[in-house]
């Protein structure tokens, strides 16, 4: 996509990829000459600060662009290798900035498409692990996720260990990141080798990148004998160290901290520093054995929300489209409408008497759901037959109910299963220490 003429007459001594001044009424920037965002303005000129953040400037704001120094030419890859009397891991890149490079070329964020691309930008790789081989089921946005893309995943996953992969690790998008955690602690219980998921809250090409340290930490967790399945992310906004957390117990509670994934309900599985020391936290499932690969699944599942004044009728509305099964984010204990204009009772009465499972949850994310301590608990839970989520997640929730139905319609099996703990999703009594950490 080209620029306007304007602002190409101004930048005609420079190219993409140029640092460039710009004097303009709002101002002086200085910053890498960036092209045109397809869905962008024609007459703003785009650079990349030195912070990694794009702007753009209108070209009647412009006075003067000035070349400070032209893009230096490519740098062929460094001569450096894998160890290969490392142990053999397996590397799966899903989307998400975090196994990524800027190319200044075209401005786009460019895939890394092979292990020497990962080692020319992560050289301590090569002294921790030997990455063996790149798999890609697919490039995603984290957000356009779909149940089948975990389930093609899981199927991959299995695939390498099978084959004797030492470790997993899996690049990821952020925002979704625990939603495919608690997928795949489901669909590979058991596994034999640690299967470690990793994004970045900050992208590559900006000096407050976590990318680097979080595939650092990744990688010593991968050869580590804590065999779950689990993310692996900054612990705190500064360069210290990870936590390594059980997949279906965590959850992105930021938008852009670098700190934003924390156990839930939980301990963190370890801490991960990136000199390789591991500081173990809780019991969790060794090395060894066999992996168990379980990839049923039953994706007409709902997550739905209550609030004041919501309204029970999306549940009949989807219960029309087909949909087998809600997981309800109730308040408090485990609350929802009950005795309000818009109760939530008959619906879900009439729901669970025809077959269709109700699991509630709590939209406080912190804490269990009780079934015994009120009145409106107890019609909600006695009376109506729905299912208590205990302490799991929402997110969480969502994803077994789904793997439940996978393999059953029985009402009495489906509870069983819901109430059972499968992968670390339910804990038996609640730990104090785990709230907020």
């Amino acid at each position: 996509m080209k620029y306007s003429k304007k602002i190409q007459s101004l930048i005609s001594k420079g190219k993409i990829g140029d640092e460039i001044l710009i004097e303009s009424s709002k101002g002086t920037f200085f910053g890498t000459l960036m092209p045109r965002p397809e869905i962008g303005d024609k007459d703003s000129l785009i650079i990349k600060l030195k912070n990694g953040y794009n702007i753009g400037i209108k070209s009647k704001n412009i006075r003067s662009v000035k070349v400070i120094k032209k893009m230096e030419e490519k740098k062929a890859i460094r001569e450096i290798h894998f160890d290969k009397s490392k142990p053999n891991i397996s590397l799966f890149v899903t989307g998400g900035t975090i196994a990524s490079k800027i190319d200044y070329d075209t401005g786009a964020v460019k895939a890394l498409m092979n292990p020497q691309e990962i080692l020319d930008t992560i050289p301590e790789l090569s002294n921790i692990v030997n990455i063996a081989d790149i798999s890609r089921p697919f490039t995603k946005m984290s957000e356009d996720m779909e149940p089948n893309d975990w389930i093609s995943l899981a199927k991959g996953i299995y695939k390498k260990i099978e084959n004797g992969s030492k470790g997993i690790i899996v690049t990821h998008g952020t925002d979704t990141l625990h939603y495919t955690s608690a997928a795949l602690s489901f669909f590979l219980q058991k596994p034999s080798v640690p299967i470690v998921l990793v994004g970045a809250q900050r992208s590559s090409d900006r000096p407050s990148t976590d990318a680097h340290m979080n595939l650092i930490c990744s990688a010593y967790t991968s050869l580590s004998d804590i065999s779950e399945v689990g993310i692996c992310m900054h612990a705190t906004m500064n360069d210290d160290y990870c936590y390594f957390i059980r997949g279906t117990k965590v959850r992105k509670m930021h938008t852009s901290r670098r700190d934003a994934f924390r156990p839930i309900n939980d301990l963190p599985l370890a801490k991960i520093w990136p000199n390789g020391k591991i500081e173990k936290l809780q019991d969790y499932h060794k090395r060894g054995g066999k992996t168990i690969l379980d990839t049923k699944f039953d994706n007409k599942v709902a997550l739905l929300k209550t609030y004041p004044g919501s309204n029970p009728g999306i549940m009949k509305y989807l219960i029309d489209k087909g949909y087998h099964g809600f997981v309800l984010e109730g308040t408090g204990l485990g609350h929802v409408p009950t005795n309000s204009k818009n109760s939530w009772i008959p619906i879900i009465k009439k729901s669970i008497k025809d077959g269709i499972p109700v699991v509630v949850t709590s939209q406080t994310i912190y804490g269990r759901v009780n079934p015994n301590v009120y009145t409106n608990l107890r019609v909600l839970y006695h009376e109506s037959k729905a299912i208590p989520g205990e302490d799991m997640l929402s997110e969480t929730a969502y994803i077994k109910l789904g793997w439940v139905l996978g393999h059953t319609k029985d009402m009495d099996k489906i509870r069983e299963m819901m109430l059972t703990n499968v992968s670390g999703e339910i804990n038996s009594r609640s730990n104090p220490k785990t709230f907020l950490w």
